[in-house]
């Protein structure tokens, strides 16, 4: 960890060398534990568990190591880390937090004698917090006057515990929500007017128009074509003065989004904004929270805009969300926007999703379908069905392999040769999705193979040369793609969609890996005139729906499919959905808007 003190990271490596455990975890333990985390393990050898990376069985070693004889599995040090441990691996899976029963069954698997005891000692220690969130359920049909009290006491709950981080996160965002829900959107023109800009909208974008017109939080869902009226709203609102602003979840969405919209006319003679990102009103979410794109803020520390429309809504994860609902004004209007069959946050929760089941407020389906072959089969996918189209332009090829090796060779043929000849879409605007990094047909297997094809090199500088495909996650769940355009001194030298980003040395390793392939959930937000999706067969177990919904809906023109799956394909299409998530969001909106229907 840049900045650790040496002498505490000595320290710590000392009672790592000591212990027989890997020195070069000494940085992040002092990271993480502070500058006395030599004695904090002599004290509690289980808290190297809070060192990303490292896993019971080798915190187990390190225990037995340091205490010998004492070291046993029924140690209350170990049921209180192994607690703590096993809520951060629920919040890395989009968990915010765990069912009580689920968390001690998995302590038990763990060897953990007394679970329940190691829950309360964690809860005691301040590791984790306990939930009583009341279960959804109907009254009974015919309930007597008189039995409502007792009805009221007898209502299930469900106990769920959680980490302090992600429970404050949640339920910062349901008051947030709940505010703007309550609060009076702002005098901003006459209900006349509105109507106005909303009969003059095609059919679908008129209704979103109508619900933010009288609410301060309204649902949008919809497919890629749908954003054409989350743009009609953006403009409809700007034309009536307001301050309203887009934010996609990447910089390439909110491009694609710019694209869509007609450069603003300042009103009343106000001047014109000075960038092109100024003009539209299209930014990313991380932008604008940063301050780097958008209104900034006003002099009470909101954001200062009236209205704002989030794209790519599924990829909020509980803490961007939270952040984002505290920054708004009181009176601003909220809409969140996107397609609720793609893949989730790469964080935790399940916000979109929670709010569409808790229909505490309006919410507008498009009905403006995504276009051509490529749009009828995602469509399809979407109700769970995998149909053969029509695709005389080629809009849309299966190509079947045999093995893994047969796999990259066909991939890196779409790519270089077949695509570019017969679809005219060169191999730069052609990307490869794939389910997993490992594995003979990875990405990082696919992308080796097609760096020797499209831009062979030496890779002097971490691997990497002036030309390469990239993609930079400088956060985790944000994936930026662009190319290398040089390595020096100061380090590696990014194009990300326009933006130059520069990388030092010591973090290329962890942040920037090759870009010609990607998983679904990196190009999530994202899309490419043409997408080769590979399914080798080791893939088969980890389709779902989600999965092959965003990954062909990448494509915008031409999409191959590397088909090696056999039957598991439509098998998850029809069969295997997202996997759950628990999450408290759901409750707390109720609990919030008891009246709602």
């Amino acid at each position: 960890a840049p900045g650790a003190p040496p002498e505490a990271v000595a320290a710590v490596r000392a009672v790592l060398a000591g212990a027989g455990a890997p020195e070069a975890l000494a940085a992040q333990a002092v990271a993480v534990l502070g500058e006395g985390a030599d004695g904090v393990l002599r004290e509690d050898p289980w808290q190297l568990l809070r060192v990303p990376g490292v896993r019971p069985e080798q915190a187990d070693g390190f225990a037995r190591a340091l205490l010998g004889a004492e070291c046993g599995p029924d140690d209350e040090r170990r049921g209180t880390a192994l607690t703590a441990w096993l809520l951060e691996q629920a919040a890395v899976a989009g968990h915010t937090a765990l069912d009580a029963p689920a968390l001690t069954a998995a302590l038990s698997q763990r060897s953990v004698p007394d679970p329940d005891a190691a829950v309360q000692s964690a809860l005691a220690e301040g590791e984790a917090l306990v939930f009583q969130d009341a279960l959804d359920t109907a009254p009974p049909a015919a309930a007597a006057p008189d039995d409502d009290a007792e009805e009221e006491q007898e209502r299930p709950v469900r106990i769920l515990i959680g980490l302090e981080r992600y429970a404050l996160a949640e339920e910062s965002l349901a008051d947030g929500l709940a505010r703007l829900m309550n609060s009076v959107p702002k005098e901003d023109g006459s209900a006349a007017d509105w109507e106005r800009e909303a009969a003059s909208a095609p059919r679908s974008a008129g209704e979103l128009i109508r619900a933010v017109a009288a609410h301060g939080l309204v649902l949008h869902t919809g497919g890629e074509a749908s954003r054409s009226e989350a743009a009609a709203l953006l403009h409809a609102a700007r034309s009536l003065g307001l301050r309203c602003w887009a934010a996609a979840h990447t910089s390439g969405g909110r491009d694609g989004f710019a694209a869509r919209l007609p450069r603003h006319e300042p009103a009343d003679g106000a001047a014109d904004h000075p960038t092109g990102g100024e003009e539209t009103g299209a930014v990313t979410v991380a932008g604008l929270l940063s301050g780097a794109e958008g209104p900034g803020r006003d002099t009470d520390g909101a954001l200062d805009l009236d209205v704002l429309v989030v794209l790519d809504a599924p990829q909020l994860d509980v803490e961007t969300a939270a952040v984002l609902a505290e920054s708004l004004p009181d009176g601003a209007r909220l809409v969140l926007s996107g397609d609720p069959g793609v893949l989730w946050s790469a964080g935790p929760g399940r916000v979109f999703a929670d709010l569409l089941a808790a229909r505490v407020c309006p919410q507008v389906a498009s009905r403006t379908p995504d276009p051509g072959p490529i749009g009828e089969l995602v469509s399809g996918i979407g109700i769970g069905e995998l149909n053969q189209v029509e695709a005389p332009g080629k809009e849309v090829v299966i190509v079947p392999v045999r093995d893994a090796g047969e796999a990259v060779h066909r991939t890196v043929q779409l790519v270089a040769d077949s695509v570019p000849r017969a679809i005219g879409v060169p191999a730069e605007q052609t990307q490869v999705i794939t389910p997993g990094h490992g594995g003979p047909v990875g990405t990082r297997a696919l992308n080796t193979a097609l760096k020797e094809r499209l831009n062979p090199g030496p890779g002097r500088f971490g691997g990497f040369d002036p030309g390469d495909r990239i993609v930079h996650s400088p956060a985790p769940g944000r994936s930026l793609p662009g190319r290398v355009v040089r390595a020096d001194a100061e380090g590696l030298h990014l194009d990300c969609s326009g933006t130059p980003v520069v990388v030092p040395k010591e973090l290329v390793e962890q942040t920037v890996r090759h870009g010609w392939a990607l998983t679904a959930h990196q190009a999530v937000g994202l899309r490419w005139p043409a997408a080769v999706v590979v399914l080798p067969g080791d893939a088969a177990a980890a389709l779902t729906r989600p999965w092959v919904y965003t990954a062909f809906g990448r494509a915008e023109r031409h999409l191959s499919v590397v088909h090696g799956v056999e039957q598991a394909l439509p098998h998850a299409v029809a069969e295997v959905p997202q996997k759950p998530r628990t999450t408290r969001l759901q409750a707390l909106l109720k609990a919030q808007t008891p009246t709602s229907g």
